[in-house]
């Protein structure tokens, strides 16, 4: 980008609903961005219980935030030894509770989310949209997300069935 459309950029409404990456205060150096005052640093958080196995056996973390922006990782629906309920609509549960918590790790909550992917095993019976939908209207009532659903052969465990990512925007 030429500096003086990335400060046009920078002063657009673009950035008032969460579309723009850097953070507000710009810094142009001659015809340079200034790094040191543009971007941010991104920080990374492990949910509470299991995060921290993941951290050290895996080596990797469950979110990360640069300026207002949190990305996850793709969430399970397994408790903190990683077993997986029997039910479908139970593991769909858990894994809206696994973003919880990793959400608030990171210092946001559902308020702020708004995109998710979910990755299923086994197609779309009527049940996953069901249970789906049901935690989307409880997790957040008053706005519904974009999302991405995409069936997969397998995931990080032999018996999950769903996988959860989201973006979340902290104003």
């Amino acid at each position: 980008l030429h500096p003086f459309s990335l400060s046009m950029c920078v002063n657009s409404d673009v950035k008032n609903q969460g579309l723009f990456f850097f953070e507000q205060s710009t810094s142009i150096v001659g015809n340079q961005l200034d790094p040191e005052k543009t971007m941010s640093k991104p920080e990374f958080f492990v949910t509470p219980g299991y995060g921290d196995y993941l951290r050290e056996n895996l080596h990797y973390s469950q979110a990360v935030k640069v300026g207002n922006r949190i990305e996850t990782s793709g969430q399970g629906g397994w408790d903190d030894e990683f077993n997986i309920p029997p039910l479908l609509a139970d593991e769909i549960g858990q894994a809206f509770a696994n973003l919880t918590r990793t959400l608030a790790a990171a210092g946001a909550g559902w308020e702020h989310v708004i995109h998710v992917n979910s990755y299923h095993v086994g197609g779309f019976p009527p049940e996953v949209n069901e249970a789906m939908v049901k935690w989307y209207r409880h997790y957040m009532p008053n706005h519904a997300p974009v999302w991405t659903q995409v069936g997969v052969e397998s995931l990080g465990l032999p018996t999950m069935r769903i996988e959860i990512r989201v973006t979340a925007i902290i104003p």
